[in-house]
């Protein structure tokens, strides 16, 4: 994850070849209920006006962070997932009468799962980027138009890294679990 970009832009190619890398990520049903909405230009200005908004700049860890030249708002739609599991080949499950009937939301799973391919393409690419919790959900859905029933996961901020010196997050210093720490065998 980086937090400091060049202003230099993404071709759109590139970007769209990576989301529809991202289009192949596992899905309930295939139900493939979640989007991006992408904002560039002068949008990823209007984002940031609403989610950091210019008088709480001035102590920002990381100013280079408002350089990235793309940012994408990752959504997920329980409703999709009702529709699709109302079809004929999955209405016998009952998923499709309510999000109460899931056992998991799926529709974030799958958009997480989406999202990582996403982060992942990227990266092998050489364009770096960041997934981070957006701030001021009210204001930035007014602002775009998003719809109430959709939810919004969080941000990604995508472009091409600064510098190799950028400043870490505070968390980038913690140690990473051991493969032996996750693994469970037989029982837990």
């Amino acid at each position: 994850m980086s937090r400091a970009f060049s202003q230099e832009a993404i071709a759109p190619s590139l970007f769209e070849e990576c989301v529809d890398l991202a289009t192949r990520a596992p899905s309930a049903g295939k139900t493939q209920g979640w989007s991006l909405l992408v904002l560039a230009e002068n949008e990823t200005s209007q984002y940031w006006d609403i989610a950091l908004p210019a008088e709480k700049r001035e102590g920002f860890a990381f100013p280079s962070l408002l350089n990235a030249p793309l940012i994408a708002l990752v959504l997920a739609d329980p409703h999709a997932y009702l529709s699709r599991y109302s079809e004929p080949d999955k209405a016998s499950t009952g998923l499709g009468e309510s999000v109460e009937q899931w056992p998991a939301p799926y529709w974030t799973i799958d958009a997480s799962f989406a999202t990582m391919t996403l982060l992942l393409a990227l990266e092998d690419r050489g364009v770096s980027s960041l997934f981070f919790a957006h701030a001021r959900e009210e204001s930035l859905r007014q602002s775009f138009g998003i719809p109430a029933h959709v939810q919004v996961l969080g941000t990604i901020a995508c472009g091409y890294a600064l510098s190799d010196n950028e400043r870490k997050g505070r968390s980038s210093s913690r140690a990473r679990h051991t493969a032996s720490s996750v693994i469970h065998r037989s029982r837990w």
